[in-house]
């Protein structure tokens, strides 16, 4: 079975977790990892076994161009 929306990220046994290094290395973060065949799955750092959202690489990519320029800023204002 391949990986999909919701499903618990500790069935994504090979996964490696990565996530930024801004912030407080304490609090909780959102955690992405790169899939076989190229997806990508994200989870909260709070829930290591909860679910993940799985994201193909051409949305992550627009996802972070977004994020440089600007385009969410007004949620962490």
């Amino acid at each position: 079975m391949g990986a999909r929306n919701g499903m618990p990220s500790s069935s994504l046994a090979d996964a490696e977790w990565q996530s930024s290094q801004h912030g407080d290395r304490r609090a909780a973060r959102v955690e992405m990892a790169v899939l076989p065949g190229g997806s990508i799955a994200m989870r909260n750092s709070r829930h290591p076994g909860g679910p993940a959202l799985i994201y193909t690489h051409a949305e992550i990519e627009a996802f972070i161009a977004g994020a440089k320029d600007g385009d969410f800023d007004d949620l962490i204002a």
